[in-house]
C-alpha cells in the first residue's frame, strides 16, 4: 500500500476478495491504523511549552544538551488514546477467543483472583516495609508455600524465582550445591531428554554442566534403555519434563527416578505442565528432586508481552538445605519471619543464596492463592481432569484430518500434537497457521516439539467449553482440509488481517527499526 503525504491510504486493502474500496482504508469498525510517525508532526506537540531556549551558564548536563529537535511525534490527548485504543483491537487475547499455543497454557484469568490482588495491602506493598507491617503478605506467602508443598509431594518450597527458566536455574544451583556439599562437584553432565523443553539444556550449560541428549522412544517418551546405559559418576542430574513437550506423560518416571538416584545423581522435572496432573499426581511420590511451578500455567496468574511472571520451586529433603534465600517460617505465636541471612543455626547456612532482591511476585502469589482457594482440592484434581479431556477431545477430533504422530499408542495429556503429513505438495504448518488467522484465531504453537516435522501443538486448557472446542475444531478441519488437497489461497493467508503475510525470513533478519519519512527518502533519491 501507498501513503500519500497526509499520512492516510485511500486504496482499498488487498484482501483478496471483491469488497468495494473506501478512502480511509477502513473496513467498518476494522480500522486501517497508520505509525504514530504517520499522524503526529514532529513540529508540533500536545501541550504548550514556552521556548526553554539554551540551558543557564553553568548547566551540569555537559555533553547531553539536545542540539537537534528530538524528532518524535506530537499528538493531542485524544489523538494518542485513540491511536493506542485502535492498536490495541488488532491483538488478539484470550479475553476474545480460545488461545490454542501449546506448551504455553493460555487461558482465562478468573476476575475474582483480579480483585483480590488489588486489594489495598496487596497492590501498593513494598518489598522493603518492616515485616511486623506486611505479616498478612508474609502470611500468603507461607499459605501458598504449603499448598505447593502438599500438591507435590515435597519438602520445602522457593518462593522467589520469578519464572520458569529462573526456577530452573535456581533447582540446578540447588543439585550443584548439593554436590559440592558432599564433595562430588566432579559430576558435570546432565542428561536431557529430546521430549524435554528447550530451556532444559540452555539452564544446565548456562549454570556451568555439559549437556547430553537422551533419545526418545517411538512413543515419543524416554528412552529408559538408553539413560541407564549412560548413567554413571560424572552424572549429576536428569532434567526431565513431565508431562513431556509431546504432551505425554511419563509413565516409567519412578523407573527413571531410582536409576539416576542409584547412581547419586538427582532428579530436575520441569513443571511447566502441571496444570495436566495437578491434584491427580504427586511428583514427590515419583522421586522428583527438584520442581519449578508456573503459576501462570498451572494455576491461572496472567503472563505473556514478558511478564509479571513466578516460578516457585519445590524441592526434596536431599535438597531444600540448598534453596535460595530469602523464605517465610512461621513460628508458634503466629510470628511470620523472613529468613535472609546466611549464618549457622537456623538461618539455612547452606543456601547457595538469592535469586531476586526481594521476595518474588507479590501480585502473582495472590492471584495463584485466590485461585486454589476458590477451587479447593477437589476443584484442583477436577483442572487437570478437564484439561486432559479437552485435549483429548481435540486429539480425537481432528486425527482424522490431521496426522496425529502419537495418537495411535494412546490418549495424550493437556495437548494434542499433530504433524504436517498428508498435506499437498509445498503445503506446510505456516500455510495452515496463517489461514487461521482468517479464521479468527491466533495460531497454534508451530514446529515444536522439534521432534516432530512440521508440529502443530494444541493446548485447549480446560477453561474452555465443548461449544468453543467444536468451533474451533471445526475451523481447523476446514483449513487442513485445504492442506490436504491443495488450495493455493492457503498461500496467502492471511487475508482479512490488517496486514498480509510476511516475508518473515527478512523480517528477522533485516528488520526495520527506525521510522523514516517517506517524502525525505524520496527526495533523496
Amino acid at each position: 500500500m501507498s501513503i500519500n503525504q497526509s499520512g492516510w491510504r485511500p486504496e482499498a486493502p488487498q484482501t483478496g476478495n471483491a469488497d468495494a474500496p473506501t478512502f480511509t482504508g477502513n473496513r467498518a469498525l476494522m480500522l486501517e491504523e497508520p505509525l504514530i510517525f504517520e499522524i503526529g508532526s514532529t513540529e508540533t506537540t500536545g501541550v504548550d511549552f514556552d521556548d526553554s531556549g539554551a540551558p543557564a551558564q553553568g548547566h551540569k548536563l555537559g555533553n547531553l544538551v539536545r542540539t537537534a529537535p528530538i524528532g518524535l511525534p506530537g499528538l493531542s490527548e485524544p489523538e494518542a488514546v485513540r491511536h493506542y485504543t485502535r492498536l490495541s483491537r488488532q491483538n488478539y487475547a484470550i479475553d476474545l477467543g480460545l488461545f490454542p499455543l501449546g506448551s504455553c497454557t493460555m487461558k482465562h484469568n478468573p476476575r475474582l483472583n483480579e480483585k483480590v490482588a488489588r486489594l489495598p495491602g496487596f497492590a501498593d506493598i513494598h518489598p522493603l516495609a518492616p515485616v511486623d507491617t506486611v505479616q498478612g503478605a508474609l502470611g500468603v506467602i507461607n499459605e501458598l508455600a504449603f499448598w505447593l508443598i502438599g500438591l507435590t509431594g515435597m519438602y520445602g518450597v522457593a518462593m522467589s524465582p520469578k519464572a520458569g527458566a529462573h526456577g530452573e536455574l535456581c533447582g540446578i544451583l540447588c543439585i550443584k550445591a548439593a554436590l559440592e556439599k558432599r564433595g562430588e562437584g566432579h559430576r558435570k553432565v546432565v542428561l536431557v531428554p529430546e521430549s524435554a523443553h528447550g530451556t532444559n539444556p540452555a539452564t544446565a550449560a548456562f549454570a556451568g554442566f555439559t549437556v547430553e541428549d537422551i533419545p526418545a522412544t517411538a512413543e515419543g517418551r524416554v528412552d529408559l534403555a538408553a539413560l541407564k546405559a549412560r548413567l554413571g559418576q560424572d552424572v549429576a542430574a536428569v532434567m526431565i519434563t513431565n508431562p513431556n513437550t509431546c504432551g505425554l506423560f511419563e509413565r516409567d518416571m519412578k523407573a527413571i527416578s531410582d536409576a539416576v538416584h542409584a547412581v547419586g545423581g538427582y532428579v530436575y522435572c520441569d513443571g511447566a505442565n502441571f496444570n495436566a496432573i495437578v491434584g491427580r499426581v504427586r511428583p514427590g511420590d515419583l522421586g522428583v528432586d527438584a520442581m519449578h511451578i508456573n503459576l501462570h500455567k498451572t494455576f491461572s496468574t496472567p503472563h505473556g508481552g514478558g511478564g509479571p511472571g513466578s516460578g516457585p520451586v519445590v524441592l526434596s529433603e536431599a535438597l531444600a538445605p540448598f534453596g535460595p534465600l530469602p523464605f517465610t517460617a512461621r513460628y508458634e505465636d503466629g510470628h511470620i519471619r523472613l529468613i535472609e541471612e546466611e549464618t549457622a543455626g537456623e538461618d539455612h547456612p547452606d543456601s547457595f543464596g538469592r535469586m531476586t532482591a526481594f521476595h518474588g511476585q507479590m501480585g502473582m502469589f495472590t492471584r495463584a492463592l485466590a485461585y486454589i482457594l476458590s477451587h479447593g482440592a477437589d476443584g484442583l484434581k477436577q483442572v487437570a481432569e478437564d484439561a486432559v479431556l479437552n485435549a483429548n477431545y481435540m486429539l480425537r477430533s481432528l486425527d482424522d484430518v490431521l496426522d496425529a504422530p502419537f495418537g495411535p499408542s494412546g490418549p495424550c495429556m493437556h495437548e494434542a500434537l499433530f504433524s504436517d503429513e498428508g498435506f499437498a505438495e509445498g503445503f506446510t504448518t505456516l500455510d495452515v497457521a496463517k489461514a487461521l488467522i482468517d479464521e479468527g484465531y491466533h495460531p497454534m504453537t508451530m514446529y515444536f516439539p522439534l521432534v516432530v516435522h512440521g508440529a502443530m501443538l494444541v493446548e485447549p486448557t480446560e477453561t474452555e467449553s465443548k461449544a468453543a472446542l467444536d468451533q474451533f475444531i471445526g475451523a481447523l478441519r476446514s483449513v487442513a482440509a485445504r492442506a490436504k488437497t491443495g488450495d493455493e489461497s492457503l498461500k496467502t493467508a492471511p487475508h482479512f488481517a490488517p496486514r498480509r503475510r510476511l516475508d518473515e525470513t527478512l523480517a528477522a533478519r533485516k528488520p526495520v527499526l527506525v521510522w523514516s519519512d517517506p517524502a525525505l527518502a524520496q527526495a533523496a533519491e
